[in-house]
């Protein structure tokens, strides 16, 4: 995949609000990391009466259902019909959209997740952006920094693409599903309509309508652009 290939209209076409505003002045997707937490504290400040805020810097909207021995920690918005299961684990600058399920034990930290997404057990999601309808499996996780701490780079067709951040996560667009016990490596762009199978090590950039059976074992869905 070339470098024009992972802007960000080609991984989120039809951004709406507020996801638009994350996204605005940015030319790739990982830009929007940083933004993160302004862009949530931006949001913070014109919400409506519907939201409530459980502590300081932390929204929750009337409809959210919330599990006890939830622990939120600071600059946090969750839009309605979520769902917040046992243990949970918001550290800090987490967005959940409108009908997410962010389950037991899970972690989550500098986190963006669009409508409908399912992190449901046992998940780490760290600077990190799930689209819509996308899924992680049992125990599947987003590891954000590299074993030897160095920055993250990204690998394209034509030459290599210095992010700049020493904290990446993965980008998922929408409609992905992550096996359970899977690893997405520091840097993962994973494009819409996607699987992939359980207990892989995912690194790199995946294209959309793909069955990842491992590295270098990629095959299109049926019925995928035929």
């Amino acid at each position: 995949m070339k470098k024009e290939d992972c802007r960000t209209e080609m991984l989120f076409p039809d951004l709406e609000e507020p996801f638009n505003r994350l996204f605005q002045g940015t030319k790739y997707p990982w830009e929007a990391l940083p933004k993160i937490k302004t862009w949530i504290a931006a949001l913070q400040e014109g919400l409506s009466e519907e939201f409530q805020e459980v502590k300081k810097g932390v929204y929750v909207h009337k409809t959210v259902k919330l599990f006890p021995n939830v622990y939120f920690g600071e600059n946090i918005l969750i839009a309605k019909g979520c769902e917040i299961r046992p243990g949970a684990f918001l550290r800090e600058n987490v967005y959940a959209g409108e009908g997410s399920i962010l389950g037991n034990s899970c972690e989550f930290k500098n986190a963006v997740l669009f409508p409908h997404v399912q992190t449901p057990h046992y998940n780490y999601v760290g600077d990190s952006i799930l689209g819509a309808y996308s899924h992680l499996g049992a125990a599947a996780l987003t590891s954000n920094v590299k074993s030897d701490k160095t920055l993250v780079k990204l690998h394209f067709e034509d030459g290599d693409v210095e992010t700049g951040l020493k904290k990446f996560g993965s980008i998922l667009s929408d409609h992905v599903e992550v096996g359970c016990q899977s690893v997405l490596n520091p840097g993962t762009i994973i494009f819409s309509n996607t699987n992939v199978y359980p207990l892989s090590s995912v690194r790199g950039i995946i294209p959309g309508g793909m069955i990842y059976k491992g590295q270098n074992r990629l095959v299109k869905k049926r019925g995928e652009n035929e």
